[in-house]
């Protein structure tokens, strides 16, 4: 596995052997809840996946103008296994999954900084290194982009819906695919996720720490507010079930995925407030994004344009479509169910 610097294991605290990294600092998990200046660790965890919950990326000390970087270093990566335990204590699957997310964007971040940085060749490399380690996927710089071969590239577009992401619309030379840095870790940011959860749900689940219950208790009584919302879906076509399933399952679904299951129900008369608590269970939810997007689609917002469910030809291009023979070649999803006269 990678070498890693102090300066690493703060930015992918993930790719660090937890149980080690306490043992080397001289610490164990009880003298976090019992020592009050190691208490507020605790706490630092907590509001770490508190952000997390809340859709938004934790805004780490490292990127602070005047903090001692040889202070934060380990308080960054202690908040990142304390929130470890604690998930794990809690036992709360949703805020995982939520954590996951947004660790990995985090973690995006400085990858992309770090594969575009000019004055340092080590940091660029050792980016280069974790994609290629963790994902398989073999990196090169040339000139001012990066290249990774036509099979990776469809391999780890395939979930990406947007026009852009179409080999077609990609530059190609000689079977090797042309990506910006932003463009490099997009790629792989749903395998840094999943990663990441893996991680998390394979950690041993310690017995409760003293000084941690706090903490533990929250985080219970914050699940509640991401409590899977179920829906009868007996009636609706297959890609609309499909959909329902995925955010049940607290699995993220497209953008293009969202914009039809909200412009489907829109259309059967289900207003944005029915509609909204479908999505509380996605792992970047976000309530404000989420209503004004609703409203948006239901042409409240101002607009006054309400916007119509996607054809069955377009979710196929989008990779949407699941067809039945019940669905008796319709051409738009909200056609399912209707007999022929």
């Amino acid at each position: 596995m990678l070498a890693l610097g102090q300066d690493e294991i703060a930015k992918y605290p993930f790719l660090a052997d937890a149980g080690q990294y306490l043992k080397d600092k001289g610490f164990s998990l009880e003298q976090f809840g019992t020592d009050p200046d190691l208490k507020q660790l605790i706490d630092k965890a907590y509001d770490r996946i508190l952000v997390a919950a809340d859709g938004k990326i934790y805004n780490s000390d490292l990127d602070g103008e005047h903090v001692s970087k040889e202070a934060a270093l380990p308080r960054e990566v202690f908040s990142f296994l304390l929130a470890i335990v604690l998930l794990k204590l809690s036992g709360m699957h949703t805020l995982i999954k939520r954590f996951a997310l947004a660790e990995a964007r985090r973690a995006e971040k400085y990858l992309e900084k770090d594969l575009a940085n000019i004055s340092d060749e080590t940091k660029k490399e050792l980016a280069i290194r974790i994609i290629g380690d963790l994902f398989s996927v073999q990196v090169e710089k040339l000139n001012d982009y990066f290249v990774i071969s036509v099979s990776d590239y469809l391999k780890h577009s395939i979930n990406f819906h947007e026009r852009e992401w179409k080999l077609i619309n990609r530059h190609v030379e000689n079977g090797q695919v042309f990506l910006s840095p932003h463009e490099t870790v997009r790629l792989i940011r749903k395998e840094l996720g999943t990663y990441i959860n893996s991680k998390i749900i394979n950690a041993k689940t310690p017995t409760m720490i003293p000084g941690f219950e706090d903490s533990v208790n929250k985080l219970v009584l914050l699940s509640k507010k991401f409590t899977t919302y179920t829906v009868t879906t007996g009636e609706y076509p297959p890609c609309i079930k499909h959909a329902i399933d995925i955010l049940e399952k607290g699995e993220n679904l497209p953008h293009s995925g969202r914009f039809m299951l909200a412009a489907f129900l829109l259309s059967k008369g289900q207003t944005v407030q029915q509609i909204a608590p479908l999505f509380k269970n996605a792992p970047d939810y976000n309530e404000r994004v989420t209503l004004y997007q609703l409203n948006h689609l239901a042409g409240t917002s101002g607009s006054g344009t309400q916007y119509s469910c996607p054809s069955c030809e377009k979710l196929k291009t989008q990779s949407l479509c699941f067809a039945i023979p019940e669905c008796d070649n319709i051409i738009n999803p909200l056609q399912f169910g209707r007999k022929k006269k």
